[in-house]
């Protein structure tokens, strides 16, 4: 994709490298690991979880980096803006994110922490254990933000987890602003229960009066808005965002407007193998649909079909061509077809 094509996404987030391995729920409780929670560590901690973790497979990954991947396989255009170090894990993360489609020219930082890693334990029931050691993408500032790229993008979608180092608050302020001087959405992933909790009054504070569209899972809406059941979540983001994904795993996602509220099933599969990337990957789907100008409800059907790709294998990346999947599915072939509707 050249860098002068208009864009339908454009990601920004932690350039992280997944390594992901298999293990039992003995090997969490023997290293003191939070089952299904993603957890902060230093380089120290990095380097002896890795030490003793089985055999792993290594590929770039973030979760909006696995977004922009997603809406690459699904014929969609996109870029993606990140911190690593030039260093050999930076080289597998631009190799990686530019292989599947995505436009990345983020320069590499030549000193200070080495690039990103999140070490990903998968237990025999699909849930992923993550640790996650930022290196180098707390390094992002306001100098990244290309005005050229947010500008040509239709959607800027900014990473909840990107949120704790303060230059990387300044970038998201700038691309935000930038976004909607040029008239364009500006997307934003909760990411997490735990980011929810350290920011809840900046994360209230950005949906209000800075995000159009809003991607969150139960958890992270409930936790969000300090209630005890969704539709409680459900009355209070309708009056603060324009539109919002909320994910329920099984029971599918509401997709929220102001004046309706409509569920989405969840897209049957035989097995789930791995639950890394769902989230991810529904955003994927949904904001492919958006940008298409398709129906708020099959926007989310994109999602679920998305969703479900990812679930049903080892990864966080598609391991079939989505665009392909589309093509299959009854009643997505205008999707499909990649043409704005």
């Amino acid at each position: 994709m050249m860098a002068d094509e208009p864009l339908d996404v454009v990601g920004i987030g932690n350039a992280i490298v997944d390594v992901l391995a298999h293990a039992d729920d003995d090997f969490l409780t023997r290293h003191r690991l939070t089952k299904g929670a993603m957890t902060l560590i230093d380089a120290e901690r990095a380097e002896q979880l890795y030490s003793v973790m089985g055999p792993g497979v290594e590929c770039s990954g973030g979760s909006a980096g696995n977004t922009m991947a997603g809406i690459a396989s699904l014929g969609g255009r996109g870029a993606y803006i990140g911190k690593v170090r030039d260093d050999q894990l930076g080289q597998v993360f631009r190799h990686d994110i530019r292989a599947a489609g995505v436009a990345f020219d983020t320069p590499p930082a030549s000193s200070g922490p080495p690039t990103a890693r999140c070490l990903i334990l998968i237990t025999p029931d699909a849930q992923r254990t993550m640790n996650t050691y930022l290196g180098a993408c707390v390094d992002l500032g306001p100098e990244d933000i290309d005005p050229m790229v947010i500008g040509g993008a239709q959607v800027t979608y900014l990473e909840g987890y990107l949120w704790d180092p303060p230059r990387a608050k300044e970038a998201f302020r700038k691309a935000a602003a930038l976004a909607h001087a040029a008239g364009r959405k500006v997307a934003l992933s909760l990411s997490d229960p735990f980011c929810v909790d350290r920011h809840r009054r900046e994360f209230r504070d950005l949906v209000k009066s800075h995000v159009d569209i809003l991607f969150a899972n139960e958890a992270e809406i409930l936790s969000l808005y300090q209630v005890d059941d969704i539709d409680h979540a459900v009355a209070a983001v309708r009056t603060e965002c324009e539109l919002t994904a909320l994910t329920r795993s099984g029971k599918g996602s509401l997709v929220v407007q102001a004046a309706t509220v409509e569920p989405v099933a969840a897209e049957p599969i035989a097995r789930v193998l791995d639950t890394t990337g769902a989230g991810d990957l529904y955003a994927s789907g949904f904001l492919y649909g958006y940008t298409r100008r398709l129906p708020a409800a099959q926007c989310g059907r994109l999602g679920s079909i998305a969703a479900a790709e990812v679930i049903s294998h080892f990864g966080a990346r598609p391991a079939t061509p989505l665009k392909d999947l589309l093509a299959r599915t009854p009643g997505n072939a205008r999707a499909a077809s990649g043409a704005p509707m």
